[in-house]
């Protein structure tokens, strides 16, 4: 936790949730990048289930969450939502495929060894 210090007294800074970059894939194939602390929330306004969607999500309805990743402040968010806009749609497409088999092998339980434990050979 950070600290502040002012007038002879430190306070504890409040955490500040992390920004985070993510793709949606909307009911007519395309692809919406966006920046967002709550991407929960902000899925929810995009379906109109919350006001305040954007409009391009608005005709393309429903729309699902493809990727996120984390960003640590807005700008970079900002920057990293940039560099994603610039990619060709398989160049997405391979991020997101990419993000899918880094979860999954991160999900795979590993391999335990059956029966007595080896010996250190002397």
């Amino acid at each position: 936790m950070a600290l502040k210090k002012a007038a002879g007294c430190v306070k504890p800074l409040p955490l500040q949730k992390p920004w985070h970059v993510y793709i949606l894939r909307c009911a007519d194939g395309t692809f919406y990048t966006g920046v967002a602390m709550d991407v929960a929330r902000r899925l929810a306004q995009h379906n109109g289930v919350l006001a305040k969607g954007a409009r391009y999500t608005r005709s393309r309805r429903p729309v699902n969450l493809a990727y996120q990743e984390k960003a640590t402040n807005r700008s970079a968010a900002c920057k990293r939502e940039y560099a994603i806009k610039q990619l060709s749609r398989g160049e997405k497409i391979a991020l997101m495929a990419k993000s899918i088999k880094l979860a999954e092998s991160s999900q795979k339980p590993r391999r335990q060894s059956v029966g007595a434990p080896r010996r250190a050979k002397a």
